[in-house]
C-alpha cells in the first residue's frame, strides 16, 4: 500500500473566500489603531484612482468614460465613508469629497 503525501486540491470557492477575506481584512488596517485617519484603499477608491490615472493614458474617445467611473466610484466612497465611517473624521472626510465631486461634476456641464 502507497501512500501519496500530495495535498488535495482545495476547492476553488475557498480560494476566493480566502482571498476576500484578506482583502478585507488587509482593508481594515489604519493608523492610528483607535482613531484611523489614514486607512489602505478599499475597492471603491481603488477603482476611483485606476479610473483615473487609466483616463489620462487612453485616447480621447474613452477619456469621458473613464473620467464618469472615477468619479462614480469616488462617490460611492465618499458616500460609504459619510455613512459607515469608523470615526466623526472619515464621515466628515465622506460629505467634504460629496460637497467636492458635485462641484467638480456641474463644472463639467
Amino acid at each position: 500500500m502507497t501512500t501519496s503525501w500530495r495535498e488535495p486540491a482545495a476547492p476553488e470557492g475557498h480560494l476566493v473566500r480566502r482571498g476576500r477575506q484578506a482583502f478585507l481584512r488587509l482593508t481594515t488596517l489604519g493608523f492610528p489603531p483607535h482613531f484611523q485617519i489614514i486607512q489602505f484603499p478599499n475597492l471603491p477608491l481603488i477603482t476611483a484612482f485606476g479610473a483615473g490615472l487609466a483616463s489620462h493614458v487612453v485616447a480621447a474617445a474613452g477619456r469621458p468614460y473613464l473620467t464618469s467611473v472615477s468619479y462614480l466610484a469616488m462617490t460611492v466612497w465618499a458616500y460609504e465613508e459619510l455613512v459607515h465611517g469608523s470615526n466623526w473624521f472619515r464621515r466628515v472626510l465622506g460629505i467634504a469629497f460629496l460637497v467636492i465631486i458635485t462641484i467638480r461634476v456641474g463644472r463639467l456641464g
